[in-house]
């Protein structure tokens, strides 16, 4: 229901309902989400991913926020720096991932993933300038949200779309030729050789091990219970335990590279249809957003 509410809200507004309190509400009530306000509210950035932070408890209102910039262009109020507070902790953490990746590599994997920046390949005068461009487009969106004009959000909502597609493969295409530098360097396999012969299952790390010896010991108890359905289920998903891959460390012999933006690994071998989708994913889209925003935000104090 929360992700429904919420695409309703992206193509009809917050309001769509004609919520009585959003005509009494101020900017700077405590109910309305201040982050909104200054521009991005990192609830919005990560919804259906692993580090989706549920819906935002606090108002959003586009109205509101056009009237705490009017209120900010006459110096009355500013609450730049507890955005800046919030997402400069989501970037810590990020860039602590990022490190630990690196570790995970061998020495010269390192360096090679340090020396292929995700942002410095993908920086050309053709990718900023179709990054402006969804920046306007949004501009857009939110002007015709604040007009009632649905029909003109949601084409030019499709329109951004088309534009972070396309931003995204030329982004894939300039990695990938980097990467290609890489695996020109990499043994190549021997044609027409027979496949391997296929490993071993690797055996269940401890705490997968843990669960099974959990599900057999709940299934000894029920079968000493007499409750026979109840022992088998229980023996069914320790089986289906023992099936699952064993969680592993990323192996430096697929010459991983670790994104400097969002702190994923990407292997030279990806296929640039498999960067697209990287660079065309929800985290890091939300990160790329987050570390722009904060560079705006420094620019603003200077």
């Amino acid at each position: 229901m929360d992700a429904m509410r919420k695409q309703l809200d992206v193509l009809m507004g917050a309001n769509r309902n004609g919520d009585v309190r959003e005509v009494n509400r101020k900017y700077y009530d405590r109910d309305v989400c201040r982050m909104y306000l200054v521009g991005l509210c990192p609830h919005e950035l990560f919804q259906l991913t692993k580090m989706d932070m549920g819906p935002c408890p606090k108002a959003h209102s586009l109205q509101l926020r056009k009237e705490y910039e009017e209120a900010r262009a006459k110096g009355v109020d500013s609450y730049d720096r507890e955005l800046e507070d919030v997402i400069d902790r989501l970037i810590v953490e990020c860039d602590k991932k990022i490190g630990r990746a690196l570790k995970r590599l061998d020495d010269d994997d390192a360096k090679a993933a340090i020396a292929i920046s995700v942002t410095e390949v993908t920086q050309t005068e053709e990718l900023n300038e179709l990054s402006k461009q969804i920046k306007e487009k949004l501009k857009d969106v939110d002007k015709y949200d604040l007009e009632g004009k649905t029909d003109f959000k949601i084409q030019t909502l499709e329109e951004v779309e088309k534009l972070r597609t396309e931003r995204a493969e030329k982004q894939s295409a300039l990695l990938l030729e980097a990467f290609n530098k890489d695996r020109a360097s990499l043994p190549q396999p021997l044609p027409n050789l027979p496949p391997p012969p296929p490993l071993p299952a690797p055996a269940p790390d401890a705490r997968t091990q843990e669960m099974i010896n959990e599900k057999l010991k709940k299934a000894e108890d029920l079968g000493e219970q007499g409750m026979v359905d109840e022992a088998q289920k229980a023996l069914e998903e320790a089986e289906a335990l023992k099936k699952l891959p064993a969680r592993q460390e990323p192996a430096t012999d697929q010459k991983l590279r670790v994104c400097d933006i969002c702190g994923a690994f990407l292997s030279v071998y990806d296929s640039d249809r498999r960067l697209a989708d990287h660079f065309g994913g929800k985290l890091h889209l939300g990160y790329m957003q987050i570390r722009e925003k904060i560079a705006e935000l420094q620019v603003w104090e200077r």
